[in-house]
């Protein structure tokens, strides 16, 4: 009976945290994405489409750097995009993480010297002599 209390006040603990953490973040959403609306049109920048009304809420604010926690107040980090738009904007880096190619401001490392098949074709003919 005492470890199935000691359970509950646990999972309970879990819930308060990320009520917790779930509220912190849409606060610290919905003031900058007061600001962005304050200071942009409310326009797409990158497909230009205009919203209004109901429509607003498709309007989101990205962090042109991906760093949720860099909101200056001039905005220079932020601009508008429509939901579309900003899921093909995240999907880009996804893409380059997927494929490796260069990122700004991540460097490459020296390319890979390992060469595991460079004698084989050699190997290969030392086998054929042998049997043959």
């Amino acid at each position: 009976m005492h470890m199935a209390l000691k359970k509950k006040r646990t999972e309970a603990e879990r819930e308060h945290i990320l009520a917790e953490g779930q509220r912190e973040q849409e606060r610290r959403l919905k003031s900058y994405r007061e600001q962005a609306l304050r200071m942009f049109p409310w326009v797409c920048a990158h497909c230009g489409r205009e919203f209004s009304g109901k429509r607003l809420r498709e309007l989101t604010v990205h962090h042109k750097d991906h760093d949720h926690d860099n909101n200056p107040p001039d905005g220079s980090n932020w601009e508008l995009l429509c939901i579309y738009c900003h899921d093909h904007e995240h999907s880009k880096y996804l893409e380059e993480e997927w494929y490796d190619e260069a990122q700004p401001g991540k460097e490459k490392g020296p390319p890979a010297t390992y060469r595991p098949f460079a004698d084989l074709d050699a190997l290969l003919k030392g086998k054929k002599k042998k049997g043959g």
